[in-house]
Order: C-alpha cells, then structure tokens, then sequence
C-alpha cells in the first residue's frame, strides 16, 4: 500500500515532505531556548527531602552562587577590598530570588571562606528555584547588575557556583552543536559521494538526515511543553539523525539498485523495496527507538531526555527512509544506479574474509575475541563519580575560577553536608556533632551546641539560633578539600551511618551527587534487561532462531566492553587527555556511559539486523548453513561498513568539543561503531555461527510456530528475490569499501 501510494504520487509526496520539514523548521527554531539546563539530583533522594527541609524551615540550602573576590594588590582584609566584599555581600542579599547569602566579610565567618594567603575571598549564595529559573534568569542578572557592576581597582571579580559551572557546560554544549552541524554536514556528504558513486544520491540521503534532525528538534520542543529536556539531548538530534539518516537511507538505496539490477522496472523496484528493506528498517528503528527509551526507567530529567530524542530520531527516520526517500528514488529512477559496477561480492575483501574466518572460526574468533578482551580490560577500574566544574577547558572563567579555590583554600564551604534533624537537648546535639567532626576528613561542625572539629579554634561561632527552628535543627558537616577531591561518596556514607540521637536526614551537594549516582547505578540491570528483551525479540521475529538473539547479545555486550574501556582508559585515567584537552579527574559521571549503551546497542542491532537478513536470506535459499555465512557477509558487509565508518565520522566531531562529556561519547561511541561493524561483525559472528552450524536457526516446536505465523520477513518472497538478484548483484552494490 505505502510503495503504492510512493509510485503512484511521487510529486506529491516530495511537496508534502518540503512543506513539513518547513514546519519542523519553524517549531524546531525555539527548540534550543526551550531546552532545560537539568541539574544531576534525584528527585526521591534522602538529599532532596533533606533540601526541601532546609529550604523550608531555615530559609537556607547548599550554595549554588559563589563569586570569588580576588585582591588585585595586598589582600582581602585591605580596607578597600573589605568595603567592596560588604557591599558586594549586602546587595547580593538583597537581591531578587536570593535566599540565603555569606561571605567572608561577615562578623562570623569562617576563615576558610579565604584563600591560605588571603588574596582571594568567597561570597556564597542559597538561590532557590529550579535550574531553568536560576541559571537562565537569576545568574545573568546578577553577573548584569551586581559582578560587571563593580568597578573598583582593587579587586576582580568571578561569577560560579554549581550552577554557574553547569551554565557555562550548557552554553560550550549548544556552541558545539553548532558548530559539529558546520563539519558534519560536508563531511557526511563527502562520505556518501564516495559511498554511493553519484552526487544526487548523496545530496537526497544527507537531505533525509536533515529531516530527522529538524524533525527530531521540533518533537522536542513540543516535548517541553510537559517535561523538562535537557540541552545536551540536541547534540544527540544532530548525530543520531544524520547517523540513522544514512544508515536507512544506504540500506533502501542498496536494495533498490538490487531490484532494479535484478530487472525490475521503476516503479515495481521500489514497491519491492518499500516491501522488503522499507519493513525491515521500520523494525530496526523501532529497535533503536526502544533501546533509547528505557531511559525512561531514570526518574532524571537528564537521561529521559535522551529518550524523547531517541523516540523521536527512530520516527522521523522511518518516515525519511520508506516515504520520502523512494518517492526520490522513484523520480531519480535509473540514475540511481552506480556509473560502474562494483567488485562481485564473491571477490571483495569481506567475502574472502568471512571465508578464512569459516575455515579457521576457533583461530580467527578466538583472536578477535583476545584483541576485544585486551580492550575492554581497563573496563574492570572504572570509578563512577560526579562531575565538576573540570568537564569544561581550563581556559574558562568559571573552571579557572575553581582551580584558584582547589589550590588556595582549605575547603569548599559551598560542598558543605547538611544534616536535618528534630530539635533535641543542646547536650545531645553537642554529643552527635563531635562524633561527626572525628570522621576522617571532616574539618568542623557548625551545630546549634557549637562548633566542633580542627578548624573550630580561633573562629567566631555562628549564632545557634540559626540553626533551630520550631521544632528542628540542622547541622553542617564541612569537610577538607582533600576528603572532597578523595572520597565524598565515603564521607556522605560515614556521616549517615555516624549514629545519631534521633532520626536525621543528610543533603548537601556532595550528598545530591552521590545520591543521583546511586540511583542512575541501581537501575541499570532494569535497563539491561530491558534492551536485552527488546533485542532477542526483534531478532527472533527477523530470524525465527533462539540462538541468533542470544549470540547477538553477546556480541553486543563485547562491543560495549570496548566503550568502556576506552572511557576507564582514556577519560578516567587520562590516557587522552593530552590530545583532547580536557582534565581527568579519576572518577567517569556514569549518565554517560548508559546514554551511550543504549545507543551503542540499539546501533549494534542495526548491523546486526543487516547481517542476519542476508544470511538468513541465502540459507532460506540454499540450504547451506557454512557457505550462507561468507555470501551474505558479502553482500551486507559493504553497507554495514559504509554506515559504520559515516556515523563513527560523524560522533567524532564531538571529540574536538569543549564539555568531557561530549568528547566521551564522540570517541567511546566513534571507537565502538567501527569496531563493531568490522571485528565483531566481519570476524566473530562468522566464526560463531560456523560452530553452532545448523542450530544458528533451531528454536522450539511452539517458537517456530509463533514465527511462522508473525515472524518479520525482509521481502515476501525472499528465495525468488535472492535467486534473481545472485548474478545481478555486483552492479548494485557500489561500495568501494567491500
């Protein structure tokens, strides 16, 4: 019905696409405004309970607004740089949305809110509101109207806190999704004119790409209309729908070249592709579609805004890849096919290949296996931990910012752990935070009963009224730089087990970190599960096999091991850091590493359907469980290369951004797309499916059933299809990659 309604209308089809993408032009045009800046916290936390109390019984919460006062000339306790920190101090205090603010020029303030040498002093502020409100509104005027407001000689001033920092991520984020859409664009387009041999197609194909980025773009900003999205998810539009663009549109564009080799008019090819590839790419997306949405399963704004993405990247790609695509494909006609024609698959490199592979499977797949192990290794030491302000480039103000307060101070006040109890005998309160200020690491205690701790002496302490309200009291556990730069996981975890007189509640921010680690950690065998039943049932439906799904999963899981040891390796170790410049920090924020999972296994899905279809499609032919291996290797190896090495092209650009996160996810997935496609794919599947033999396609009697029934077939008549296309093939596939 649809390659019908392709054939018959092709026209209209093409001015009905022109006219939507303009309107996901227009929607998508406000999507970057719209998109939120998350911030990395768990809604259900400890931490979280513990913030809404502080916030709404004493006013206060964790610091995220500093401004650091440096003295140009003596330092900080100079009167004209005291006169500047007061009056910086009292009109950030008074100024709308501010909470609760301290500083260094206060009666009571603690030593550490300065520098060892006194040349740089801290002013803190508590600004309540979601990270929309305060860094989108808040932050810009208080840089406006109180930091560039400053104007005396004696001091300079910087404007940071977390959400300073995050600000600042977000903003080097959107400045790189412009300008990787400068570079990937051209060079994308450059791949597909060496691909498929001919400008026009390249031109349509980079043009579908498009599509589903706009397309995506503006599912997004309607999205925000009831959710929050997080401003790093346009990244993922950019590279997942000009990657799923290519990899669709090769896949239809290589199976029509076969029906038109195979002598089929015009319009009857791309019937039969709609038919055959146009189902099988419907699947695939709704694969990739689905392993992207079982971040879902977070309760984090971050992460399900890579689903929405990933929903929205997988529907617009089906709709550029089996409508619009072959509408053009119908007007191209045969222009479509390729100046000269390629190698016979019988004669490329990935035939021969796959046929040393089935004759020598324990040797060639045992090496592969060896070489994949070997660098997926580092992967054992991965050390998940949250991020900092050292996942921008050390030439920004903010991270220079912190490197002067890692460097000169004792401490980060503003990192401070907040613990929120009910009102009790001071004596009790005394008791419990003196056993607190002994934890290792802790430098003092501020307490209604006191102050406690190696950095209590010689400090003015702190009115106890503040810390009590009606029928509650709160603590403030202030750690070393060193516990903090070591170990806030371990102090956060030492705190809540320190026992106390009465129920407590711990927050903070390193508390917020910790307790967003936890839950994004927990919930990964959900998510693994939950991809993995998504994979064995696509396969299962493509294949009617038991075993393909489960080797597909294996194989899958061995390309995600490189992904990992690539981020241990090169990010958390710092192997890389020389030549990206970025600043390891010893711990991987592990948001990432799922986001890319899921990408990299609804990908890996991709080629492996590809793979399967071929094989599966000459063994439905011939009978012949070994020599359908090499042959369909053959025939779908060139595509899988060609999309591989255009979308690995296309995450690199993200290597040379200026957020580590993005660097990771353009070199982890980068590495693990072009490994997959060609050592996994090209070596390890043959040789697999060369010892399992005929039970590549066994299941049970009541599974055959059911997929004989509703199983996927790539064409409806896959044995007449592969008969007439056999000899025709080498003019089809014009890849010069096989």
């Amino acid at each position: 019905m649809i390659g019908r309604s392709v054939t018959n209308h092709p026209r209209a089809l093409i001015a009905v696409a022109l006219a939507v993408f303009l309107l996901f032009a227009g929607v998508a045009s406000g999507a970057m405004n719209a998109l939120s800046l998350n911030r990395f916290a768990d809604p259900n936390a400890e931490s979280a309970a513990a913030a809404a109390e502080l916030a709404e019984l004493f006013g206060t919460g964790t610091a995220n607004v500093a401004i650091l006062v440096t003295a140009t000339g003596g330092d900080v306790r100079d009167a004209d740089v005291v006169a500047v920190g007061r009056q910086l101090t009292d009109d950030l205090a008074r100024y709308p949305g501010v909470g609760d603010v301290s500083s260094f020029w206060q009666a009571d303030a603690p030593d550490t809110l300065a520098g060892t040498d006194f040349r740089h002093a801290l002013v803190l502020a508590w600004v309540p509101g979601d990270a929309d409100q305060v860094r989108a509104q808040i932050l810009p005027g208080i840089e406006e109207q109180i930091v560039d407001a400053v104007t005396d000689p004696a001091v300079t001033l910087t404007l940071g806190g977390a959400d300073g920092v995050f600000r600042d991520v977000a903003a080097q984020a959107s400045a790189d999704f412009l300008r990787a859409e400068l570079i990937v664009l051209p060079l994308v387009f450059a791949l597909l004119a060496l691909v498929l041999r001919r400008i026009a197609l390249a031109l349509i194909t980079v043009g579908i790409g498009l599509f589903c980025v706009v397309g995506t773009l503006a599912a997004l900003r309607m999205v925000t209309g009831f959710a929050e999205v997080s401003t790093f998810a346009a990244n993922i539009a950019l590279v997942m729908g000009i990657g799923l663009g290519v990899d669709y549109g090769l896949f239809v564009i290589y199976r029509f070249r076969e029906e038109l080799t195979a002598g089929h008019d015009v319009p009857a090819a791309v019937r039969r592709t709609v038919a055959s590839a146009g189902r099988a790419v419907a699947f695939s997306a709704a694969t990739v579609g689905t392993s992207l949405a079982v971040l879902l399963a977070f309760p984090f704004p971050f992460l399900s805004s890579f689903a929405y993405a990933g929903i929205a990247v997988a529907v617009t790609a089906v709709i550029g890849s089996v409508l619009i695509l072959p509408a053009a494909l119908m007007l191209l006609g045969r222009r479509a096919l390729p100046k000269r024609p390629a190698l016979a698959p019988e004669q490329g490199f990935w035939f021969r290949t796959a046929d040393y592979v089935m004759r020598k499977p324990v040797l060639a797949g045992g090496s592969a296996l060896l070489v994949l192990l070997l660098l997926g290794a580092p992967a054992l030491g991965v050390n998940f931990g949250p991020p900092d302000d050292r996942v921008v480039g050390a030439e920004q103000p903010v991270r220079v910012m912190y490197d002067t307060i890692r460097a000169d101070f004792a401490t980060e006040e503003a990192d401070a752990v907040h613990v929120v109890a009910p009102q009790a005998d001071i004596a009790e309160i005394a008791a419990y935070a003196e056993r607190l200020s002994a934890l290792p690491g802790v430098l003092r205690v501020d307490s209604a009963g006191g102050v406690f701790g190696a950095g209590a002496p010689g400090r003015a302490s702190p009115d106890p009224a503040r810390f009590v309200s009606g029928d509650s009291t709160w603590l403030r556990v202030v750690p070393t730089g060193e516990r903090l730069a070591d170990d806030p996981g371990g102090l956060v975890r030492e705190v809540r087990s320190t026992a106390a007189p009465f129920d407590v509640l711990v927050g903070g921010y390193p508390a917020e970190l910790v307790d967003y680690r936890d839950g994004v950690v927990a919930r990964l065998p959900l998510v693994a599960a939950l991809i993995m039943l998504v994979t064995f049932a696509v396969l299962f439906l493509m294949t009617g096999s038991v075993l393909a799904p489960l080797k597909a999963s294996v194989l899958n899981l061995l390309s995600m091991t490189i992904m990992f040891g690539v981020l241990v390796w090169g990010f958390q170790n710092g192997a890389l850091a020389g030549l990206l410049g970025f600043t390891p920090t010893g711990v991987i924020e592990p948001s990432i590493p799922i986001l890319m999972f899921c990408i990299a296994y609804g990908l890996s899905m991709d080629y492996e359907v590809f793979l399967l279809t071929r094989i599966k499609e000459d063994y439905d032919r011939t009978g012949d469980p070994i020599g359908s291996v090499p042959r369909g290797i053959a025939r779908s190896a060139p595509l899988i290369t060609a999309a591989a090495l255009i979308l690995a092209a296309s995450f690199a650009v993200y290597a040379t951004g200026g957020v580590a996160f993005l660097q990771q996810l353009g070199i982890g997935m980068a590495l693990t797309v072009a490994i997959d496609a060609t050592v996994v794919r090209g070596v390890l599947a043959p040789a697999l499916m060369r010892l399992a033999g005929d039970a590549n396609w066994w299941a049970p009697g009541p599974l055959r059933r059911f997929h004989d029934r509703f199983g996927l077939r790539e064409s409806e008549q896959p044995e007449k299809l592969a008969a007439a296309a056999q000899d025709a093939l080498p003019a089809a596939v014009s890849s010069p990659l096989g």
